[in-house]
């Protein structure tokens, strides 16, 4: 497994840069070069939308860095009868589309998650088929059971894979959904934030409206803890191996 000082040294190259722990200061940001190695970064949530919404601005900075994006979906959003769910997987590759990444399933249905020890054998092996260098996924104590149960799917993936993948995790209509949420890390995406808005209105049968608001007021927030107008806020697992968050450029934010 690669160390820590080579994956700093790796991803400094590539046009990444350190990020804000909490109570240390905002992010660091600054011009940086091209990618000197392609990075594969995979967003989970439970169901379509919810990477778009709570890390939709950073998957828009790292694809436009030149680094390959994947939005994991636990599920297809649908409800009974279960083939019902073309819709929003419609809604979800178009919203992939605005953000330059890819969509992928992982097979389970809306509202009825199952963590065993099958579902884990079949989650880790899709992580292991991507060879991610870093997993974003929700805060495991979400309101939501979809939410909590692909943060433990990703959790166990992670631990049987042996830590080889940087893990950190991510908020939405945080207060509402996601509780007792405590930052270590932002990323500035004011400039991005229209894209991620296209990203999210994409999904048009989720009252976008409602929850669109709710989460621009999460990073306005964010925003104003970290020291710019608009960001999005991490928290990275203690034991995670040291991963960059992408770089903000310094006229923009």
């Amino acid at each position: 497994m690669m160390d820590a000082l080579s994956r700093r040294q790796m991803l400094i190259g590539s046009g990444a840069v350190g990020s804000a722990l909490a109570g240390g200061g905002a992010q660091a940001v600054g011009a940086g070069p091209a990618p000197a190695r392609r990075l594969k970064v995979i967003v989970t949530g439970g169901h379509p939308g919810d990477p778009e919404y709570g890390c939709g601005g950073t998957i828009a900075r790292y694809t436009d860095l030149g680094h390959e994006v994947v939005l994991l979906y636990l599920n297809k959003g649908e409800w009974p009868p279960r083939d019902e769910g073309t819709g929003r997987v419609a809604e979800a590759r178009a919203a992939c589309e605005i953000l330059k990444a890819r969509p992928l399933y992982a097979g389970q249905f809306n509202s009825q998650a199952v963590v065993d020890a099958a579902h884990y054998e079949s989650f880790r092996k899709i992580l292991e088929a991507e060879h991610p260098d870093a997993v974003f996924t929700h805060w495991p104590i979400d309101n939501h059971a979809d939410h909590r149960a692909i943060s433990m799917l990703v959790y166990d993936a992670w631990l049987k894979m042996k830590r080889r993948f940087a893990l950190y995790y991510y908020e939405v209509s945080s207060g509402e959904d996601t509780v007792q949420f405590a930052p270590t890390h932002y990323v500035a995406i004011t400039n991005l934030e229209p894209r991620k808005r296209r990203a999210c209105y994409a999904h048009a049968s989720q009252s976008p409206d409602r929850y669109y608001s709710l989460q621009d007021q999460v990073a306005r927030m964010r925003g104003i803890e970290s020291g710019h107008r608009l960001a999005e806020a991490f928290t990275r697992h203690v034991q995670s191996p040291d991963f960059e968050l992408p770089l903000a450029p310094l006229r923009a934010e």
